[in-house]
């Protein structure tokens, strides 16, 4: 099991850790500063300042081929493995706008996964082509209000055929990137077949954003915070029609397409999790050694040695169980990744939540406040465990995997 970086991915981490500490760190924290200042657009508006920050860095990225790391076994890609991948998305989680500058973010990596893989030829040049170039975002959706989503099997928004449509009925929220005024398609987890097998119920579609009958009702706050110009908006579909050459693969296969966006999805998270762990760990020591109290310096105080020893252990834990993930899915397939992929799920989050949590305490007050981007990569991380999947689920899942090696009983 090789899970060390490769000569192939070396000069390239070296590439993107230079260009996140030059030219995407100095620009990060003005390029959120500016959410609301759009004049008569409102926060999910972006500013002629945002547009330009992102067209530069996204120029200069691709113009030293830093661009598309995420696409993995095709063609219009480097062709990295998910290990190799992992180091790239450690080094963009230290940056809240690194990601989307290599065009490697949330929910377009896992969106651009589906038109890749299960995408008609028109899907692919309609809506894989520009999202590949980075000229447009997109959004997912999933999650419904009026039901335990954490059971996926219990999506309620109903699909109708209807001649040579389908009529979609119900609403979703936590559309993640639906806020953002470049998201022009929707991927639309909908329930079909309701008397069916509860795996075969499902259908999913391609949506354009513009279509009648779609009204985003409000951007969903996330610790009293509306992460615009992202957002996680609440949608309502009334009488909304679909053309049938947009359902995806084929009816009663949403669940199928599901787990073959969520598998990479979730390793992508938790890589950039640790990335954010290794950022707090890095601000927590450079504080703990230029902050005295009590005329000494921090680090020597209470449990500080024991705080650190501690992250830098759980860091680099999560870290291989990480790389072990993405290992099982380059060469035993989603399938056979899945107990390890629900296990870094659960560890990853965890585990930067917890290291983000003790650097925000030995910054004091200053931890929790605007100056720095600790509070935010800590309401990130949080969130980050109802994301793709809660902890719990996850957790029976591997319960049930393990239980199954001491019995014939199916779990």
């Amino acid at each position: 099991m090789d899970l060390g970086v490769t000569e192939r991915v070396k000069p390239l981490i070296e590439a993107v850790r230079r260009m996140i500490e030059e030219d995407i760190a100095p620009l990060d924290a003005e390029y959120h500063a500016e959410v609301g200042k759009a004049f008569g657009g409102g926060r999910f508006a972006l500013t002629e300042r945002q547009l330009e920050i992102l067209t530069t860095l996204k120029a200069k990225a691709r113009e030293r081929g830093l661009w598309n790391f995420w696409l993995t076994d095709s063609e219009k890609g480097y062709g990295l493995s998910t290990v190799e991948y992992a180091y790239l998305a450690e080094e963009m989680g230290k940056v809240r706008l690194a990601a989307e500058i290599f065009n490697c973010s949330a929910p377009d990596t896992g969106n651009m996964e589906v038109f890749e893989r299960y995408g008609s030829p028109a899907h692919k040049e309609k809506w894989l082509k520009p999202l590949l170039e980075g000229e447009i975002r997109s959004a997912y959706l999933m999650t419904e209000p009026d039901v335990a989503s954490s059971d996926a099997t219990n999506i309620s928004m109903s699909a109708v055929k209807d001649g040579d449509h389908w009529v979609l009925n119900g609403e979703k929220w936590w559309a993640s990137g639906a806020g953002d005024p470049r998201c022009k398609v929707y991927i639309v987890m909908t329930c079909s077949d309701p008397d069916a097998e509860k795996h075969a119920r499902h259908s999913m579609f391609v949506v354009p954003a513009d279509t009648p009958g779609i009204e985003v009702l409000r951007p969903m706050e996330v610790f009293g915070h509306d992460d615009a110009p992202h957002g996680h908006m609440h949608i309502r579909f009334t009488d909304v029609r679909v053309a049938e050459e947009d359902l995806i693969l084929g009816r009663g296969r949403g669940f199928e397409v599901a787990q073959g966006r969520l598998g990479p999805g979730r390793i992508h998270h938790c890589m950039r999790a640790i990335g954010q762990a290794e950022r707090a760990l890095e601000m927590l020591c450079k504080r703990a050694l230029t902050r005295t109290a009590f005329k000494r310096p921090l680090a020597d105080l209470g449990a500080n040695h024991d705080i650190i020893a501690n992250a830098r252990m759980e860091i680099e834990m999560a870290r291989l169980l990480c790389l072990k993930a993405a290992w099982m899915m380059d060469t035993q397939g989603v399938r056979a990744a899945q107990p390890w992929i629900s296990k870094i799920k659960v560890v990853a989050p965890l585990m930067a939540t917890k290291v983000v949590d003790e650097a925000m305490q030995i910054h004091g007050g200053a931890g929790i406040s605007q100056d720095y981007p600790l509070a935010s990569m800590w309401t990130n991380l949080r969130t980050l465990r109802f994301a793709d999947g809660p902890d719990a689920v996850h957790r029976r899942q591997i319960a049930r995997a393990e239980l199954r090696k001491y019995t014939n009983e199916k779990r």
